[in-house]
């Protein structure tokens, strides 16, 4: 929201408020528009509205995480979604490719477990405990609503080797949505270090992939 949509958010929350026969004082309006200020507005007058016809919470004056919680769905279904994203990257595209997701949280935790190959070399037995880890480290980031830092891509075997040795490096494959897989790119950074490599297989040497996209 802009300062200009100040107004009107004011008199959705106060008329929301008045459903609980409660009248909210300004420095709490002002929690309110801090907590919320970077959704849309339309889009928090719909996580309102959802949320007085809910007949599970709906009895209860919301605060800011539940409206949040309506905005974002909860963290634990955002980490199973993540995580099938990364499930079905690994098992369709594997350790060789460079890969960008549409989620930034994606590539910290995944930086913070090892980065892609890391992943990528993990065994069928240990997946279930892969899946938990990363689901967990994925909802302590959601759940704090806070921006992180990532690496702009997760390089894979191919850009490793071909980087090491001033070769041309393909494009990543982008995964999920597009456009916000290209904004991920655009925005992370590519100053952090890579971890320690394993030696390319000698296909890479003069491979360079077509930049795609994963549904």
């Amino acid at each position: 929201m802009q300062q200009n949509d100040f107004d009107g958010f004011v008199d959705i929350i106060q008329a929301v408020s008045e459903q609980y026969g409660k009248r909210l004082s300004d420095s709490v309006i002002a929690l309110y528009w801090q907590g919320l200020k970077d959704f849309e507005l339309s889009a928090v007058r719909d996580a309102l509205g959802r949320h007085l016809r809910n007949t599970d919470t709906g009895q209860f004056m919301p605060k800011i995480a539940d409206i949040i919680r309506m905005l974002q769905g909860s963290s634990q279904d955002a980490a199973f979604s993540a995580w099938t994203k990364v499930d079905k990257a690994v098992r369709r595209v594997g350790p060789h490719e460079s890969v960008v997701f549409d989620d930034p949280i994606i590539h910290r935790v995944l930086h913070d477990m090892g980065g892609w190959l890391g992943i990528c070399d993990k065994t069928d037995e240990d997946w279930p405990f892969v899946a938990k880890e990363f689901e967990n480290r994925y909802r302590g980031f959601k759940s704090r609503n806070e921006r992180v830092d990532y690496q702009a891509k997760l390089i894979g075997l191919c850009e490793a080797s071909n980087s090491r040795e001033g070769k041309k490096i393909a494009p990543p494959v982008l995964i999920g949505d597009t456009e916000k897989a290209a904004q991920v790119l655009s925005l992370g950074s590519n100053s952090a270090k890579m971890l320690s490599m394993v030696r390319a297989p000698e296909e890479c040497e003069n491979q360079l992939s077509i930049s795609g996209k994963l549904e």
